[in-house]
């Protein structure tokens, strides 16, 4: 074939494609200049774990009389970012017609600066998370390996930057953060989850956590744990009900193993319970159960007050 017969049907075939923009199909938007830049997002978050974890980040010897420049280095730049993408996202949601925050720059500023007052509390949060890595997994030789290996403190790290900007409702922005860490992990941790302190996913792959899961303190999943929601209801338009609590509640020191599917928003793990392997649950379960496969449900009769359950 020649390539001037080539060059025509490739011709031919841009025509078709382009006269498929029609605008009837949700995909047809062409606005792509107005939305925010994945990219840029990215970027910003990319200076963000540095200043958290700046030690195991820095390319050159830190010291007391450095730090503060070095984390300037990353807060400057992450600040112009964010502000810039969030101001883009408010302003694109605003022009399609949906509810959204001010659209005003000084309100992206303000969101920014708020996130980063916060830098602290999530560095200590971050910490336990790390530490509850290191003392549930007896594979792990230090928390040095825990903070450069571990796929679930990336996964973590990104959720709890991504859940303080989805309090500020910011749209779309934490979004990409999670789902850039669920693309890099296999972890799939929304934004607008709760979670507690001292939290640790072992393995990590395939785990699945809805945008109305809560869960407790000292909480540990395995791989492949879905946190889910039963199938939703629909409004007379026929369109899914998307709000409300659609995910369960984990009670505080719960451990769940590979494969359990945990379903419903009325669902709620009580404390110290441990659901096995492959359990498929939609109904709630008292503290301190044991469920397993074969749907043998064990509950401890006393628990000695202050008493922690040691995951296995």
């Amino acid at each position: 074939m020649s390539n001037v017969l080539s060059y025509d049907k490739l011709e031919s075939v841009i025509d078709r494609v382009a006269a498929d923009y029609d605008g009837t199909k949700e995909i047809d938007n062409l606005e792509s200049a107005a939305l925010p830049n994945r990219r840029a997002v990215i970027e910003a978050l990319n200076h963000l774990k540095p200043a958290i974890y700046m030690g195991f980040y820095a390319t050159r010897s830190l010291n007391k009389l450095n730090l503060r420049y070095a984390v300037s280095e990353h807060l400057y730049p992450a600040f112009e970012t964010l502000v810039e993408e969030i101001h883009r996202a408010v302003a694109y949601q605003r022009m399609c017609g949906r509810a959204c925050p001010p659209s005003e720059e000084a309100w992206a500023e303000e969101v920014v600066l708020r996130l980063f007052d916060k830098l602290p509390e999530l560095r200590q949060r971050l910490n336990e998370d790390v530490a509850a890595a290191y003392q549930g997994d007896p594979a792990a030789k230090g928390i040095e390996e825990v903070i450069f290996s571990y796929p679930a403190i990336q996964a973590i790290t990104t959720f709890r930057i991504a859940h303080e900007l989805y309090k500020e409702k910011v749209p779309m922005i934490p979004r990409i953060m999670t789902e850039h860490a669920h693309g890099k992990t296999g972890i799939d941790i929304h934004p607008g989850a709760e979670i507690g302190r001292r939290f640790f996913i072992d393995h990590g792959t395939g785990t699945v956590i809805g945008e109305t899961t809560t869960i407790g303190d000292n909480v540990k999943l395995y791989q492949s744990v879905t946190l889910g929601a039963l199938s939703l209801p629909r409004d007379a338009a026929g369109d899914l009900i998307r709000y409300g609590k659609r995910h369960p509640t984990l009670e505080d020191e719960v451990t769940i193993y590979s494969g359990a599917t945990v379903l419903g928003g009325e669902t709620v793990i009580g404390k110290g319970s441990v659901i096995g392997g492959n359990v498929w649950l939609t109904e709630s379960v008292p503290p301190y159960s044991k469920i397993t496969f074969d749907r043998r449900v064990q509950v401890a009769a006393v628990r000695p007050t202050g008493a922690r359950r040691r995951a296995s």
